[in-house]
């Protein structure tokens, strides 16, 4: 277990809201979780909207705290590091969101967004920050003359290779995408997807893969956890959970993707 990058143990996350005649009511949207992410593998965590699979994603990128259970990054617990300990685990992990363009500033250009990562941290890049820029611009396939430009001037896929560059600019070892690919059209999905795996062959971090869509984490992931009303139902490699899924919800999940071989879709259904 010496190539585990995070760990995650019992992780749970209760919220408190209040209902008529002002009655607290506590909701568990995260309950028991617990998985392992490796050096250099990408994990997804699938499951419909509201199972808790981007709450925990948060959780893990110390975008809120847990209520109970703990997580360890790289040898070393980080379940409540505050200060200059979260400012470093902060540095190796990175988030892609969801919506590239409610998660970019509007009024800042390119070369502004992509530089933010570096003015918290404190780093100054070599060659300076033009150079950064350009070579980030050019390994998530932009154009590096374009960094002047504001992100209501790129298209959606544009405007989440300008999200994922901004996520390498402190050379992470975890970059957690949270439904990244879904707001995308399917042309557009596909390469982001490739770009995601270059990306990693090219420098070696990990994935956690936030998704719905089971056909996009199989292009993917290396393994996969299964998330349903706060827990995890299944876990396992890919294509043994594929191959052979053991829980019911996962396999509801599975005949939830669409076919394109009508005789093969009959013969699935009438086994069902």
């Amino acid at each position: 277990m010496s190539d585990v990058l995070l760990r995650v143990r019992d992780l749970t996350k209760r919220f408190t809201t209040r209902g008529p005649y002002r009655r607290k009511n506590e909701f568990t949207a995260v309950d028991g979780v617990s998985f392992d992410v490796r050096l250099g593998e990408t994990l997804a965590v699938v499951g419909e909207s509201g199972c808790g699979k981007s709450t925990s994603a948060r959780i893990v990128a110390k975008l809120m705290e847990p209520t109970s259970g703990t997580l360890e990054f790289d040898g070393e617990d980080i379940t409540h590091a505050a200060g200059a300990r979260l400012a470093r685990y902060r540095a190796k992990v990175q988030v892609v969101f969801q919506d590239p363009f409610s998660s970019l500033n509007p009024r800042h250009t390119v070369e502004r967004i992509l530089m933010a990562p570096l003015d918290y941290q404190g780093i100054a890049p070599k060659g300076g920050r033009r150079a950064h820029t350009r070579e980030l611009m050019e390994r998530v396939g932009l154009d590096p003359d374009h960094a002047h430009r504001y992100p209501a001037q790129f298209s959606g896929g544009q405007a989440q290779r300008i999200g994922i560059a901004r996520a390498l600019a402190v050379n992470p070892k975890l970059v957690i995408c949270d439904e990244a690919v879904s707001a995308l059209d399917v042309s557009v999905q596909a390469q982001i997807i490739e770009l995601l795996r270059r990306l990693q062959r090219e420098s070696g971090f990990s994935y956690i893969f936030i998704a719905h869509d089971l056909a996009v984490v199989r292009q993917l992931a290396q393994r996969v956890a299964v998330m349903n009303k706060g827990r995890i139902v299944e876990q396992g490699p890919c294509e043994e959970v594929f191959r052979a899924p053991g829980d019911p919800y996962t396999k509801t999940l599975l005949a939830a993707i669409p076919r394109i071989n009508p005789a093969w879709d009959r013969r699935r259904r009438a086994a069902r």
